[in-house]
C-alpha cells in the first residue's frame, strides 16, 4: 500500500522519470514484498531553486542539481534490513538505468498503520479486526 512521491528537476527527461518510477516500484515488489499492481506515485518536476539541499554536503555526501527526492509512505512493520536493502535497490537501480549519481538519491520513508488508507469509495479497506 505504498504511495511514492518523487520530486526532481524539471529538466529530467521523460525516460529518466520513467526509469526512476519503475525502479521505485520494482524495489517495492522485489525487496519490500509490496503486492503487484500496487503502484501509486506522484511525480513532481521543479525549477532548480525549488529543490533545496545543503550545497556543502551533509553526513559526508555532496549533492548536485540533479538531486532526486523520493518519499514513500507505507505500512509500518518492515525490518531495518529490509529498509536498507530497499534504499540500496533504488539507488543502484536508478544509477544503472539513468547514470544519475547515487549521492543524489534522497529517500525518506513514512510509516503508517494499515487503517490509514482508503483506496477508493471512501472505504477503509484494511479496517482493524
Amino acid at each position: 500500500m505504498p504511495l511514492a512521491r518523487i520530486s526532481l528537476s524539471r529538466d529530467a527527461t521523460a525516460d529518466t522519470v520513467r526509469a526512476i518510477s519503475d525502479t521505485v516500484y520494482e524495489a517495492m515488489i522485489e525487496v519490500a514484498s509490496v503486492p503487484e499492481h500496487d503502484k501509486f506515485q506522484i511525480v513532481s518536476r521543479h525549477a532548480t531553486d525549488e529543490l533545496i539541499y545543503p550545497e556543502q554536503g551533509f553526513l559526508g555526501v555532496v549533492y548536485s542539481a540533479a538531486i532526486v527526492f523520493i518519499q514513500v509512505t507505507w505500512n509500518a512493520g518492515r525490518t531495518t534490513d529490509v529498509k536498507k536493502a530497499f534504499y540500496r535497490a533504488i539507488a543502484d537501480g536508478i544509477h544503472a538505468k539513468t547514470g544519475l549519481r547515487k549521492e543524489d538519491i534522497i529517500i525518506n520513508l513514512v510509516e503508517v498503520q494499515r487503517e490509514n488508507w482508503s483506496f477508493g469509495n471512501g472505504d477503509l479497506q484494511y479496517a482493524p479486526v
